[in-house]
């Protein structure tokens, strides 16, 4: 990751208001192609506020979204989706009685030709050997790709989750991954291979910011770690330059603030 490169995306000054509470002030936060950036903080911190602008959900009170370099307006999900900006939330949005394939296939499916493409007929089998590639290039193991999520762990769900995500912001241009706590609830191989995945697709040129309140996945998946609290930005930091002890501290405010806020 080239640290002096334009962000993938970048917000500056963001402003967030519900009523006459100041959810987020003036936040300056920025992730590159490649990088993996954790967004650590106590239950309202500000956290799910902060993502909720960067997925399009709430559109900020003020301050300025750039998408690689050029300013832009995520007013809606959809308008930031097509943009390259993807959102994994802690339901996964999984639909459960159809199989893998199908799910990495949610609109984007392939039609079969002739007539009964036009009539709107899914040629399943070509899902699934577009699915199986996909998840061949992301180096996922799972089950195969005809299984049932209903039928899949709790591990291997976020697994299909992620790499659906990640189909959808790999291309040209490389896009935006947004994580909400992936590996809650899960157990500790569970975790390692949500963990590998991450990694592998920061490798691939994929931005990831991953919001977590595991530590150690944070210290071992993130090449950069901001901290909020309060609705404020208190840390910003690479990974191999801080510590637990750190970050607890700026989590719940025993540690000043890195920009002299009280």
């Amino acid at each position: 990751m080239d640290g002096a490169a334009t962000p993938a995306l970048e917000l500056r000054g963001i402003d967030m208001h519900y009523g006459y509470v100041r959810a987020l002030d003036g936040i300056d936060i920025a992730v590159h192609s490649g990088e993996v950036v954790g967004l650590l903080g106590d239950n309202g911190a500000g956290k799910s506020s902060l993502l909720k602008v960067m997925s399009g959900a709430h559109r900020p009170t003020g301050g300025t979204i750039l998408l690689h370099g050029e300013p832009t307006v995520f007013d809606s999900p959809g308008r930031s989706t097509r943009a390259g900006v993807q959102m994994v939330y802690q339901d996964l949005a999984l639909v459960d009685a159809q199989d893998i394939a199908t799910n990495l296939s949610l609109g984007r499916e392939i039609l079969r030709k002739g007539p009964l493409g036009r009539l709107g007929f899914v040629d399943r089998k070509a899902q699934r050997r577009r699915a199986a590639a996909e998840l061949d290039g992301l180096g996922v193991r799972t089950a195969a790709v005809t299984r049932p999520v209903e039928m899949l762990s709790g591990g291997q769900r976020q697994v299909v989750a992620l790499a659906r995500a990640a189909t959808r912001v790999t291309g040209d241009r490389d896009g935006v991954l947004l994580l909400d706590e992936p590996t809650a609830a899960l157990g500790y191989e569970q975790t390692r291979q949500v963990r590998a995945l991450i990694r592998r697709m920061a490798e691939q040129g994929v931005a990831c910011v991953l919001v977590t309140h595991d530590l150690p996945l944070a210290a071992g998946v993130c090449d950069r770690i901001v901290v909020l609290n309060r609705g404020r930005k208190v840390a910003d930091v690479a990974t191999s330059e801080t510590d637990n002890d750190q970050l607890v501290g700026w989590i719940t405010g025993a540690r000043a603030s890195m920009y002299g806020e009280s």
